[in-house]
């Protein structure tokens, strides 16, 4: 057991209990006020651990840090690392109440005996891959929240680290930690100068040694129907109704090119909220493909079923428009090779063989990329996020501790 064990234990459980909960569909920035109460806390602990240049912009609730190089004429590259502070608005993140299985022997666990709500092997069976681990998990009525707070523990303990040791040589760091990530929002109020890297990781996902420098090409499309609603017994030729016309978009979509029937690099069209009335239908859709291509042609047949039904119901009737798109950054990366050998090299030194692997989804580091800072992505070590029964195993953040820390000392070895 490292120093990390109990520093990325008690960080997560604390941050946890904070709700970070973002919200889909605003235009406010933050999308919600309370995930200001967790940027303050790091803010706050930032100072505590010695970091310097500690900024929180209260605006758009992006917290900053650096920990200066200690090479002689303060050399090295400035490696930035980000985590998001927001949980997903799936489910709630209100009153989590995290707890720790000591030494997971496999098997169902009842997580909340009161409710007899059990997390069964067979149905997430990820979880005989954590056998003697301790896992931190909840109660089943909310989020854990891992997703993506066990990497904020895991960075803040790694900058804690070169804090206490000075004597250990390292090159810039720099922190950052973000809002609304789960949303598509991915780093937009990120202050690229204010940050100060040269290039970044992001820290986020499951298994520990998964790395990812491709991501899915991503938007989502917005349909509105304007229909026209008049007394049903008077409507023949009259009445335009938007839920069925709304229903007649959704048919036209490939039955099979959805989340439920897909995997790898495979692309898909995802229809996650369907509401309205006889007078307006409200559609939102994710549209995801690893192939730059392949996502283009999917936005195109998107317009192209609006255009048929527009040409069917009158122009005007369905209006669309993308929102939160995002690219892969692999061809960012891809002109900064070393990003990926140097965190071989870490991931090896720490016993960790490296798994590569495009990612079916975005991070703050697909937009970064794009705003010309490469950010692949390191795992963070919880499992099964979205979900009540989300899980983080201490062993497996520790590890990941050990890695930011090892991939610092290797930019240094490299200065």
């Amino acid at each position: 057991m490292s120093e990390f064990y109990d520093q990325v234990k008690e960080r997560l459980i604390r941050y946890a209990k904070v709700d970070t909960q973002s919200l889909a569909g605003t235009t406010a920035t933050p999308t919600t006020e309370k995930q200001k109460d967790l940027g303050r806390m790091l803010r706050d602990e930032l100072v505590e651990i010695g970091a310097e240049n500690v900024y929180m912009d209260e605006e758009n609730c992006v917290v900053y840090g650096t920990i200066p190089s200690n090479l002689p004429d303060g050399a090295g590259k400035s490696v930035g690392f980000v985590a998001h502070m927001d949980t997903t608005p799936d489910i709630t993140g209100t009153n989590v109440k995290p707890w720790v299985l000591e030494n997971y022997q496999g098997g169902d666990i009842v997580v909340n005996p009161e409710k007899n709500i059990v997390m069964e092997e067979s149905v997430y069976p990820k979880l005989k891959n954590y056998i003697g681990h301790d896992l931190i998990m909840t109660d089943g009525t909310t989020l854990l929240g891992g997703d993506d707070k066990s990497a904020v523990a895991v960075v803040m303990t790694m900058a804690e680290y070169f804090c206490k040791h000075p004597e250990v040589p390292h090159g810039p760091i720099q922190i950052g930690f973000t809002p609304d990530e789960e949303v598509g929002r991915l780093a937009e109020n990120l202050d690229l100068e204010r940050f100060g890297a040269e290039i970044a990781y992001t820290v986020d996902g499951e298994e520990v040694g998964h790395f990812s420098y491709e991501t899915f090409n991503g938007t989502e499309a917005q349909i509105t129907v304007n229909g026209l609603n008049v007394h049903p017994g008077f409507a023949k030729d009259i009445m335009k109704n938007a839920v069925e016309i709304g229903g007649q978009f959704m048919e036209m979509l490939p039955a099979f090119e959805r989340p439920q029937f897909t995997e790898g690099r495979e692309g898909y069209f995802h229809p996650f909220i369907f509401e309205g009335t006889v007078e307006r239908t409200f559609i939102r859709c994710l549209i995801r493909d690893h192939d730059a291509e392949h996502f283009e042609q999917r936005k195109a047949y998107v317009q192209k079923c609006v255009d048929a039904l527009n040409r069917q119901y009158g122009s005007g009737t369905v209006e669309l428009n993308f929102v939160s798109t995002y690219y892969s950054m692999k061809k960012v990366v891809g002109q900064v090779p070393y990003m990926v050998d140097y965190a071989n090299e870490a991931m090896e030194a720490c016993g960790v063989e490296m798994i590569n692997e495009a990612v079916r989804g975005g991070t703050d580091g697909s937009a970064l990329s794009q705003r010309g800072l490469p950010c692949p992505n390191i795992s963070a070590g919880y499992q099964y996020g979205h979900s009540r029964f989300e899980f983080a195993s201490v062993q497996s953040m520790e590890k990941t501790a050990e890695i930011l820390v090892e991939l610092v000392k290797v930019y240094a070895r490299h200065a």
